[in-house]
C-alpha cells in the first residue's frame, strides 16, 4: 500500500534517482562506517546507504514508516528507533557517528540545536534541508543570512553547502527549494567562551533587534564592553559581529560579574 504523506511530520519524499546518487557521494559511505540516518521515510537513502555499509541505524517518527522498514531489513543490518528525533540521545548509539538525513524542515533549526550537544560523538553529518536554513548556517558576518543560527553553529561545525535539490525532486513537492549541507564538528581545541550560557544569552540579545545598533540592544551591558579591545563599534550592528568577537565579548562580560563562569 502506498504510504501516505503527512503533513504534521512535514513529510517530503525524495524521489529523483539523480539527486539520491548525488547524495549517496557526497557521504561516501565506507561498510564499517556507524551510519544513523533521521527520518528515512521510504528508504530514498536508506536502500543505497545500505548497499555498501553493513548495519544502519534509523530514527522514525512515523510508525507505520518505522513497521515498512522493520519489514524491510533484518535487525542486524537496519537497527530502527522509533522516536522523535529531537528527543534521541544521539551519544548512545556509537562514537564517530555518522549522521544523514532529510531533515523535517518544520523542525530542522531546534533538530540542529539539539544534535550539536553530542558533537563530540559525531565524525561528519550530511543533512538535506530548506535552503533558506543552510543558506543561513553558512552566512559570513556583514551579509542578510548572518544571524543567531550561523553563529551557533559555526562555533561548533565547519559546514559546506553543497548544491541545490529542486521542489520537483520530491513527492510531494515542497514549495521551497532545498540544499544539502556538510557538517563536520571542530576539534575539542576550538576557540571556546568561558561560558557556553553567556555567550548564547549574548548572541541572542544582539539579534534580537538586528537592525538596531549594538549600544541599544545591549544597552544593560554597554559599559562592561570594551569595544575598542574586540575591535568592534557600539554603533556597529550585530550582523557584522564575527562569531570570535561575540565570544570575546561574553568573556568580558564574565569577567565583569555579568554571568557566572561556567566551563563546558
Amino acid at each position: 500500500m502506498a504510504h501516505q504523506a503527512r503533513k504534521r511530520f512535514g513529510q517530503h519524499f525524495l524521489v529523483d534517482e539523480a539527486i539520491i546518487d548525488q547524495i549517496i557521494r557526497a557521504i561516501h559511505p565506507g561498510a564499517e562506517d556507524p551510519l544513523v540516518e533521521i527520518g528515512p521515510g521510504l528508504s530514498a537513502l536508506t536502500a543505497p546507504l545500505l548497499q555498501t555499509v553493513k548495519r544502519l541505524t534509523a530514527v522514525e517518527l512515523d510508525r507505520d514508516l518505522a513497521a515498512r522498514l522493520r519489514l524491510s531489513w533484518p535487525p542486524e543490518r537496519l537497527l530502527v528507533i522509533e522516536a522523535d528525533a529531537l528527543t534521541v540521545d544521539f551519544s548512545s548509539l556509537g562514537t564517530a557517528l555518522r549522521i544523514v538525513g532529510n531533515l523535517p524542515y518544520n523542525i530542522s533549526s531546534p533538530l540542529l540545536f539539539h544534535l550539536a550537544q553530542f558533537a563530540d560523538a559525531v565524525q561528519d553529518q550530511h543533512f538535506m534541508l530548506q535552503r533558506e536554513v543552510i543558506d543561513r548556517m553558512v552566512a559570513q558576518p556583514g551579509s542578510s543570512d548572518y544571524g543567531r543560527l550561523s553563529i551557533m553553529l559555526q562555533v561548533r561545525y565547519r559546514m559546506e553547502k553543497l548544491f541545490d535539490v529542486p521542489p520537483d525532486a520530491f513527492d510531494p513537492p515542497p514549495k521551497v527549494m532545498s540544499s544539502v549541507v556538510r557538517m563536520v564538528p571542530l576539534p575539542a581545541d576550538r576557540p571556546r567562551p568561558s561560558s557556553e550560557e553567556a555567550f548564547a544569552a549574548v548572541v541572542t540579545r544582539a539579534f534580537a533587534q538586528r537592525r538596531k545598533m549594538l549600544r541599544r540592544v545591549l544597552a544593560d551591558w554597554v559599559d562592561d564592553i570594551d569595544w575598542e579591545a574586540l575591535g568592534v563599534a557600539p554603533t556597529d550592528r550585530a550582523e557584522v559581529v564575527s562569531p570570535g568577537q561575540f565570544m570575546a565579548m561574553a568573556d568580558q562580560l564574565v569577567r565583569a560579574g555579568r554571568f557566572q563562569p561556567k566551563n563546558q
